[in-house]
């Protein structure tokens, strides 16, 4: 299924990051690493990287990576502390950096480097160390640029300054959509930007109110979490805190802690939750225990609201913090909802809510009244219902992914669904989520808020074809599950 032709016309440079989806990051690899052993000093290490015109070396003993050393190191932990440079390397080192695999694409290396504020990434062929990749590398343009956005924001240390930053966001999607990025690609460049946010929050929120008192995993639940956000999005997080907990000695710390940073980011232009699931309120404010208990109600005694809470819930991704308490949890409720065939078949029939706006005669119905007569919801009645189909595929097999794409394959391959079904939901999602992002670039463009109605009057005629067939795909499978359902074959 094609994407739509009616991207919005270029009025701006387009940004470079786009065209690294498809680049191997092997490719953009020009030379062999630079090392030196973690014994070398740190005035020989500066005259090898000025030697070789590197910003960076790594350290390396005997063919194992132990750690890498910027500029950035060299002027801050060297330069600014008067550290002796006849000292050992090793003494400034970023020991087990982060690393990127030769056989990813560049688009994965561009996201890890926005997610971390990192520019410099060695790359890995197994146990092999293959090069490095620096963010110069990946674009040069740095007005619209992901890369460079992220660091900006990381470079901010106020409220006022990240509001800046996060003012660019909609351009960065703006200048995704007029160089035809996928919506796969779009969904993960603009939510990192928001993790970059998120993060940024967190270290000024600890900068005032001190080291927290005991391990936390600030999580983002719902589109964030699974990488599908556009820039028209409100909040959904959460916070998982070590059973360590103790209400009455650490309860103000993190009140604190998520009011500042729930607070910066509805100042960012990501608004209150209207239902509440924010980390603010006290309720999705826990130690790892409540989390569980949470999880085992929701899943062994499944009411509408509990299906509503794991429909946010089920979908989560640690942002910062400690990873174990997020994975030890997702364990946990996978275990309890993986061939659990009662809570299956109300998550089923949840999925099955919301249907594709289509006739008994397979025509599209826009709405026949109120405010959005004429247009189709594209998210509520066209992406939630292929988001709730790989969900319910997800916890059937107790597959740990979040991103639905994601779902959809790893959902083919455990046979939850067939290869070409989950092949024709990816098509369909993709084409709904790009001309969604289209039309909210159009609004953005003439100055009005972005939403998700679509006037069939936007697209040309093969365009509302290809809209029918992706609705179409979505029923066939509605109808599929549902008759799964019915069998009792979960």
């Amino acid at each position: 299924m094609a994407e739509p032709s009616s991207a919005p016309a270029a009025t701006t440079d387009v940004d470079p990051d786009v065209g690294l989806a498809a680049t191997p990051l092997r490719a953009l690899l020009q030379r062999e690493p630079v090392t030196v052993a973690p014994t070398a000093s740190i005035r020989e290490t500066a005259e090898l990287m000025r030697t070789n015109r590197v910003g960076s070396v790594l350290v390396v003993e005997q063919g194992r990576l132990l750690g890498i050393v910027t500029d950035r190191d060299m002027r801050n932990r060297v330069i600014a502390r008067g550290l002796d440079s006849a000292r050992p390397i090793a003494e400034i080192t970023t020991a087990a950096p982060l690393t990127a695999d030769l056989h990813a694409t560049a688009f994965d290396a561009l996201l890890l480097m926005a997610r971390q504020n990192i520019r410099h990434v060695p790359v890995m062929d197994g146990a092999r160390i293959a090069g490095v990749i620096t963010a110069s590398d990946l674009t040069r343009q740095h007005t619209t640029s992901a890369v460079f956005l992220a660091g900006e924001i990381h470079k901010q240390d106020s409220i006022e300054g990240l509001q800046q930053s996060s003012s660019r966001i909609r351009e960065l999607q703006r200048a995704l959509a007029v160089a035809d990025a996928t919506a796969y690609a779009t969904g993960h460049v603009i939510t990192a930007m928001t993790d970059a946010l998120t993060a940024r929050l967190l270290q000024l929120a600890e900068a005032q109110l001190g080291s927290p008192p005991v391990d936390y995993a600030w999580v983002a639940a719902g589109s964030q979490a699974r990488c599908e956000q556009t820039a028209k999005s409100d909040q959904d997080n959460c916070l998982i805190l070590d059973d360590a907990y103790d209400e009455g000695r650490h309860g103000e710390y993190f009140r604190d802690l998520a009011k500042f940073v729930c607070d910066g980011l509805d100042a960012c232009g990501y608004v209150y939750c209207p239902g509440e699931m924010m980390a603010m309120t006290d309720t999705w404010r826990q130690p790892l225990r409540r989390w569980k208990q949470y999880f085992q109600r929701w899943i062994l005694e499944p009411e509408p609201k509990a299906l509503m809470l794991t429909c946010v819930f089920f979908d989560l991704r640690k942002v910062h913090g400690r990873d174990e308490l997020l994975d030890e949890l997702r364990s946990d409720m996978l275990r309890l909802a993986a061939g659990n065939s009662i809570f299956l078949a109300y998550m089923v029939g949840n999925a099955l809510s919301r249907r594709p706006p289509l006739s008994v005669f397979g025509r599209i119905t826009p709405a026949r009244s109120g405010l959005q007569r004429g247009k189709i919801d594209l998210k509520h009645l066209g992406i939630v219902p292929i988001v709730d189909l790989a969900r319910v595929y997800a916890l059937a097999g107790g597959h740990p992914a979040v991103n639905t794409y994601d779902r959809l394959d790893v959902a083919a391959q455990g046979r939850e669904v067939s290869e070409q079904s989950a092949r024709d939901l990816r098509d369909a999602l993709e084409f709904l989520a790009i001309t969604r992002i289209h039309h909210q670039v159009r609004q953005i463009e003439a100055g009005q808020t972005a939403d998700s109605f679509l006037a069939l009057s936007e697209l040309s005629n093969f365009q509302r074809t290809q809209l029918k067939d992706a609705f179409l795909v979505v029923q066939g499978l509605q109808d599929v599950i549902g008759q799964r359902h019915q069998a009792g074959r979960f």
